[in-house]
């Protein structure tokens, strides 16, 4: 509905192709257009041939960086460097270097490959086929889960749980300029999210979060940051601390939450790469809740397996305002299917005996 579509070729799996296309396209607009990635997939891609691009399209001057952080081993190791709180955290290469690690983790644990992409890569029926995590109980199992990962990603990263309830996630969501000045920014809290304890939310709401903000921002003007960037932050009920949980460089479906709060990252982000000059712009301040269908579908029954949603408690989180990702009825035919799918996800639930709160 909102512009034109290309379906272009896999840059991971088919990146010569990927480039043609990308010239093409230039050829096409007539133009030099910005290029604003929407997924960790084009973040690598335009990082690794930005030299070629930027003689066809405006690239965003700190895509290096952002390359670096589409990958979860270099993300960490920046974290780690430029001093960014974040959960024990090990990056293995071999079997040994992991039951040397597995002794300084706290169980239950997570073990995840550099980036979820490559799990895409086992077969339908593999145990790890499609995820983005695994949680380990012991360091027995750690080792056995290593074992599955083994055959596709011999190098892994294992990591300590940052416990607390799903309310004490932050998503900071903000823009920086080429100078690397702070141009927009935005803080949510999560109520829900897709898995239970782990995935992105499901439904999140404005809150004020001024540690967590200087937290995130501080690191991000340590590494020189550059456009659009989503962090995930979690404040760890063990020792008080804001830790990092992934900083996403790119658009993504928590950031559209940003323009129902008055920050429109992406036309901000655009307006700066085409040289119009900004003043900050920070949220307005009215109160919303921001909802993916699509993932509330899976996830109110999660919660209300786990005992952590009633029925009453899921329709007070309900009460408008309410601003939402993929539902709007401008685009009828998305919000059909959307609609579909979300019903079809509880029904199933429901059916199963699975959706039946524990407490009320």
């Amino acid at each position: 509905m909102y512009g034109p579509a290309r379906l272009c070729p896999n840059p991971d799996e088919e990146p010569q192709q990927w480039l043609e296309f990308m010239k093409e396209l230039a050829h096409e607009l007539g133009s030099k257009a910005v290029l604003i990635p929407s997924s960790d997939r084009y973040v690598t891609a335009i990082a690794d041939h930005s030299e070629m691009l930027q003689d066809h399209f405006l690239v965003n001057p700190g895509i290096r960086i952002q390359g670096l952080l589409a990958e979860k081993q270099t993300q960490y190791r920046l974290a780690m460097e430029h001093g960014m709180p974040m959960p024990q955290t090990g990056m293995v290469d071999t079997r040994e270097e992991l039951l040397e690690f597995s002794g300084k983790l706290s169980y239950p644990c997570l073990i995840k490959p550099w980036h979820f992409r490559e799990w895409e890569k086992f077969q339908a029926d593999h145990p790890l086929f499609h995820q983005k995590i695994a949680i380990a109980n012991s360091a027995q199992e750690l080792a056995a889960t290593y074992e599955l990962a083994r055959p596709i990603t011999p190098s892994v990263i294992v990591q300590d749980i940052i416990q607390g309830p799903d309310q004490a996630k932050r998503v900071y969501l903000s823009c920086y300029d080429r100078a690397g000045k702070r141009i927009a920014n935005a803080m949510f809290r999560e109520l829900r999210c897709v898995p239970l304890g782990f995935g992105p939310a499901s439904v999140s709401e404005p809150f004020p979060d001024a540690e967590a903000d200087a937290v995130c921002d501080c690191f991000l003007k340590k590494i020189g940051y550059v456009g659009i960037c989503e962090i995930e932050v979690k404040w760890d009920s063990r020792d008080g601390q804001v830790k990092l949980i992934e900083a996403n460089p790119r658009l993504s479906g928590g950031g559209d939450a940003a323009p129902y709060a008055g920050v429109d990252l992406c036309w901000i982000h655009y307006l700066e790469m085409i040289g119009r000059p900004l003043e900050p712009i920070s949220p307005t301040g009215r109160h919303f809740r921001h909802i993916v269908l699509r993932s509330e579908g899976t996830a109110i029954p999660e919660y209300m397996r786990a005992g952590l949603l009633s029925w009453k408690q899921l329709l007070n989180s309900y009460t408008p305002p309410l601003a939402f990702f993929d539902f709007d009825l401008r685009d009828w035919r998305n919000s059909l299917e959307t609609l579909v799918v979300s019903i079809r996800s509880l029904m199933h639930a429901l059916w199963n005996g699975s959706s039946k709160p524990k407490s009320s």
